[in-house]
């Protein structure tokens, strides 16, 4: 793999929907990408995503580069399927990138993984979204978790509703690898606590099949529900477990995005508590959060809510430039072996480390509604 991009590459297809046109980067440059739904799925993870990723780079550009070299971002759309991914994927490989950022699915990661392209491909992955334990056990050398897995999330929730005298959690969760298996890890805590009794409700997002389970669970009458699945099934979870009459505890794996949760549950959000593995985006107490926001007011100043999305595709673009600046040598196996041996590295108050595997952080804090719709942490 060549780590420069030596000559423009034409005619390669559309880029995700809405994005700016990709132009071939200078000689020398840095080439990352990054491979999302844009389209398919109706929340903005993705396009938040790429602004943070954007509002780094142009951060890291702005004061040199990296080694001097400048880096040059593109951006493709999965449409939220795994074959889409796969196209996506093979059409980036064209443009020879040194990383690909931040992908969003566990379906796709999982084609990922069983279609084997990081062992044909010479690519890193940095930031793989998805954080059900089947992604990343055994998970891959070249996938790299920054953000804490379901299973930290998980735990953190159950810990909490321990510590406020629940005993009794509903489990509403999706057939897919994020809730199958946040299912199996919820109930490892469980038994290991013995102060926790779980009973599960699968759902789908097919029609009918959400507002069923929300209706026995609401029968059940249990102390709170806990949601694993994707962001817009988690959202319909709780807009209808509030329509069937319950009206306890809700706790959420972090994935769900506020303002998708206000649009679907309106009223219904407040009080929801879901675990956020980065630290609150609109806080001031950290330097991380405040290079994060003048990057974004320079970058995209018509932004006017900054979310945990942004802050990871921020973050992401960061740890990518940390592992960079250490790498002497082309190729995924020697950026790999830069994350891993920088040991931890702190990027204002939010430390990331692979030295020991390939999740950089367990950081896990928890957020709730407010009747405002916004979080607090």
């Amino acid at each position: 793999m060549s780590w420069t991009r030596r000559e423009a590459l034409a005619g390669l297809g559309a880029l995700a929907a809405g994005a700016p046109a990709w132009a071939a980067p200078a000689e020398g440059d840095w080439v990352v990408g990054q491979i999302g739904p844009f389209t398919g799925i109706p929340v903005p993870d993705a396009p938040q995503l790429n602004e943070g990723i954007r509002a780094a780079f142009a951060q890291i550009n702005g004061r040199g580069g990296i080694n001097g070299r400048k880096v040059s971002l593109f951006q493709l759309d999965d449409t939220y399927t795994a074959d889409g991914y796969v196209k996506a994927f093979q059409e980036a490989m064209q443009r020879r990138p040194a990383a690909l950022l931040s992908p969003v699915g566990s379906v796709a990661m999982k084609r990922l993984l069983d279609d084997k392209l990081l062992d044909s491909n010479d690519v890193v992955i940095i930031n793989a979204i998805p954080g059900a334990e089947a992604i990343r056990n055994p998970g891959h050398p070249r996938l790299f978790h920054v953000r804490a897995g379901d299973r930290s999330q998980i735990e953190r929730l159950l810990q909490n509703a321990v510590s406020m005298g629940i005993s009794q959690v509903a489990v509403m969760h999706q057939n897919i690898p994020i809730g199958t298996s946040g299912l199996a890890m919820a109930q490892d805590f469980a038994k290991q606590s013995g102060k926790l009794t779980l009973k599960p409700f699968e759902a789908t997002l097919e029609p009918g099949s959400v507002d069923a389970a929300a209706g026995k669970i609401a029968q059940a009458e249990p102390q709170a529900v806990m949601l694993l699945g994707a962001p817009r099934y988690m959202a319909d979870a709780v807009a209808a477990l509030r329509k069937a009459g319950l009206h306890r505890f809700i706790f959420a794996l972090g994935y769900l995005p506020p303002g998708l949760l206000n649009k679907v549950a309106g009223d219904g959000a407040r009080g929801v508590a879901m675990a956020q593995c980065y630290p609150n985006p609109n806080g001031v107490s950290l330097a991380l959060q405040r290079e994060f926001q003048a990057a974004m007011r320079s970058s995209f100043p018509q932004t006017e809510v900054l979310t945990s999305f942004h802050l990871e595709g921020y973050v992401s673009a960061r740890v990518f430039a940390e592992a960079a600046r250490r790498t002497r040598e082309p190729g995924a196996d020697a950026l790999a072996r830069a994350l891993h041996g920088m040991g931890e590295i702190d990027l204002g108050g939010f430390r990331v480390d692979f030295s020991k595997g390939q999740v950089g952080s367990r950081f896990v804090d928890v957020g709730v509604m407010n009747g405002s719709g916004r979080l607090v942490y």
